[in-house]
């Protein structure tokens, strides 16, 4: 089954994102292949990835990253400190959650009362 395709703005970021990694590994000497054995991967995965193709894992992605040294970028990517719509949103007064009442086998309702206390022990 296929997956639907990312909104053009998501296939621009994916775009640029590839040429991104495309650019630093070349920076770094590295060849295609010596990338893919680094993160454990096919070629041709490094290839799709350097392509912006919407295919390729976040674990592939993370593994080149690795390989190229740039682990802190992909903790950095959705960054929630720096999430300004998510901050704003979280501030807003939002309506309480309504709650059901509990049924009454949860509530204790059917169980057997307690034995009247006649005083003994």
């Amino acid at each position: 089954m296929r997956s639907k395709a990312p909104a053009p703005s998501a296939r621009y970021a994916l775009k640029k994102l590839g040429e991104d990694l495309s650019i630093a590994r070349r920076r770094r000497r590295m060849t295609q292949q010596r990338v893919a054995e680094g993160a454990g991967i096919d070629v041709g995965t490094v290839r799709r990835l350097e392509q912006g193709h919407p295919s390729v894992s976040l674990g592939s992605l993370a593994m080149v990253l690795v390989v190229l040294g740039e682990t802190e970028r992909l903790a950095q990517l959705l960054d929630v400190g720096a999430d300004d719509l998510g901050l704003a949103l979280s501030v807003e007064t939002l309506p309480k959650r309504v709650r059901r009442p509990r049924s009454a086998t949860a509530a204790g309702m059917n169980a057997v009362p307690p034995a009247a206390d006649d005083g003994a022990f």
